[in-house]
């Protein structure tokens, strides 16, 4: 049987390691898509996965990339399917993660003529994409697709392959050696970099002359736990993680206090204005009002992504290198510290914060459930080795403050893009990865209806083909896109204007059972820990539709007087909930101050 463009691309994809691809079909892409069916079921098969949109697909192929490691593919059709995977792309690109996007487009004698669903593709992904290029022949889909690969990989970014529809076709053989015809390596690039040993051994005396260290430690330091963990211990160094960084440090660590900022912890905000030197390892953290003011501290940064050296704050030492091999090289110039006074405080602010968190969560409002006590009752029975995923906006802050993951967990969202529903995609590409977990999606009802609703299609498709079929949706149901209605508030001082903010109800309980699913329905407090205890006691799909306040605000650790003076401007000019909102703000803030004052003057008082 003759081997065409398509047969070789698809036996390259597999050669780079990869078994799994997301796509969705279309004509621009037909002679691709019926090769992948001709290689179903053999040895040269590649999982395709086909969720109901292409901006789900590059959403999952970016979640694959994330919870694997492996380069995520995803493949469709020219214009419009191309052009759905655009989203998903730019998750890839900001969060520094590999993927390969595969695209149909017309004919090559259609290119330029404005012909039916023909356009400049190579335009449209060229800010996207770290390298995106159109076969036009032959002998250049090895270097193109090889190319592809290897500087996604090195780059740690998407990039983009067009396909022709004719040249998906043509026969394929091995280029001879020729003048103009590269013959192409389809070996990665080692990106497991280590600085000079001078630079080693400057950030070592940084990090040996503080007294209060800390590290701010991103996703970009996964697979170095144990390394970050030793350097913590020898230098009494206090950690931070940001956000997409959570899973990388344990819970349990003790002066581990979670996240900075608005969806951060008060001691992790002592962290920042108290400590004397940061080192920041794999971040790209980008709130500097929540980082040291200049001058305060000492600063350092290691990251394998040079361009986003010495951003956020006046570091003066940067090193190019993979966070685990640098501090395996700094590990053994590290003094032992035997002062741990620095942890030990931060230890100490940590408890007092996990009872104030805990306090916030049995806050009772008068028009829903309290939001924060749906996630604290998900966190308290997570089972070992589970996957939680998030979405943008308040999901993100009670994520933030209340799931704290322990070693073997993993947990992730669409980080520096941040856009809406997926974390659903994420949870099913995680069940994809880990057949054999659980996953825990949560989601506001905005970003359940902006296409997330869609993949309980998907999860049903494909629930046979995990071992274990445990999947728990969590459904924020406020009838509010709350983020955005906050951000009205606290950062512009408007009024919450319900034209835009008001998402339609519907009973996503009911959905779900329509699917052959279990759906729960949440309505008061009282029946939270119940319908948690029966999710988790489901070996298969539920979703919890759990009707929260929409009023509860997302309160950073320390209320800025911006924030405080723009929300009375935003009820002031009328905000429709102001009644709402006063009495439930007024509620979280009395109880942050009850822990206060215990904190100051005793817990027994």
């Amino acid at each position: 049987m003759s081997t065409t463009v398509s047969d070789f691309v698809i036996d390259r994809i597999r050669a780079w390691g990869v078994s799994r691809v997301f796509g969705y079909p279309g004509d621009g892409i037909g002679a691709f898509d019926g090769a992948l069916g001709k290689a179903d079921g053999g040895e040269r098969a590649l999982e395709y996965v086909r969720p109901t949109h292409e901006e789900i697909a590059a959403l999952m192929a970016t979640a694959h990339a994330k919870f694997t490691g492996e380069v995520g593919v995803c493949v469709a059709t020219s214009s419009p399917g191309a052009f759905h995977l655009l989203n998903g792309l730019y998750d890839a690109q900001m969060d520094n993660q590999p993927v390969v996007a595969i695209v149909g487009q017309q004919g090559l004698a259609a290119v330029g003529t404005f012909t039916q669903q023909e356009s400049n593709l190579e335009r449209v992904f060229a800010d996207v994409a770290c390298y995106v290029e159109t076969v036009t022949t032959p002998d250049a889909v090895g270097v193109v697709v090889d190319t592809a690969f290897r500087t996604a990989m090195l780059r740690k970014q998407p990039a983009v392959v067009v396909l022709p529809h004719d040249v998906q076709a043509m026969a394929y053989e091995a280029p001879a050696a020729e003048h103009w015809v590269s013959r192409s390596s389809g070996v990665p690039a080692s990106t497991r970099i280590t600085p000079p040993a001078d630079q080693v051994a400057a950030l070592a005396e940084l990090i040996n002359a503080g007294e209060k260290v800390t590290f701010l430690v991103g996703a970009g330091a996964r697979g170095a736990t144990d390394q970050v963990l030793a350097a913590a211990e020898k230098s009494g160094a206090g950690i931070i993680t940001a956000l997409r960084g959570k899973d990388v440090v344990p819970a349990d660590v003790p002066y581990h206090t979670q996240q900075v900022g608005l969806l951060g912890s008060r001691p992790s905000l002592t962290q920042i204005k108290e400590c004397d030197t940061i080192v920041l390892l794999g971040t790209n953290y980008p709130y500097g009002e929540y980082l040291p003011a200049t001058g305060q501290a000492r600063g350092a940064q290691v990251d394998i992504k040079p361009e986003q050296l010495g951003l956020r704050y006046p570091t003066e030492l940067n090193l190019w290198g993979d966070v685990g091999a640098t501090l395996d090289a700094v590990l053994p110039l590290l003094t032992e510290k035997s002062d741990r006074s620095w942890q030990e405080r931060l230890a100490s602010e940590m408890r007092e914060w996990e009872a104030e968190m805990a306090r916030q969560a049995l806050v009772a409002y008068d028009d829903g459930v309290n939001p924060r006590r749906v996630i604290a009752a998900v966190n308290d029975r997570l089972p070992d080795g589970v996957t939680v995923t998030a979405d943008a906006g308040t999901t993100a802050d009670w994520y933030g403050h209340h799931i704290r993951l322990r070693r073997g967990m993993r947990g992730d969202m669409s980080g520096r893009l941040a856009t809406m529903l997926a974390a659903m995609p994420y949870a099913v590409t995680a069940k994809f990865a880990f057949p054999d977990r659980p996953a825990v999606c949560t989601i506001g009802d905005g970003a359940f209806q902006m296409l997330g609703m869609n993949e309980l299609i998907t999860v049903k498709k494909y629930l046979r083909d995990w071992p274990n079929q445990q999947l728990v949706i969590v459904v924020m149901h406020n009838d509010d896109l709350g983020q955005v209605s906050w951000e009205m508030r606290t950062e512009d001082g408007n009024p919450m204007w319900r034209g835009s903010q008001d998402v339609e109800t519907m009973d996503y309980a009911g959905y779900a059972e329509l699917l052959g699913f279990t759906g729960i329905t949440v309505r008061t407090d009282d029946e939270v820990e119940g319908a948690v205890e029966r999710a988790f006691a489901n070996p298969g799909v539920t979703l919890i539709d759990a009707h929260v306040s929409r009023n509860v605000p997302p309160l950073p650790p320390h209320i800025t007087a911006e924030y405080a003076i723009n929300t009375a401007k935003s009820l002031l000019k009328g905000d429709p909930v102001e009644a709402d909102v006063v009495k439930d703000s007024a509620k979280a803030m009395a109880a942050e101050a009850v822990e206060r004052v215990k904190g100051a003057f005793g817990r027994d008082r």
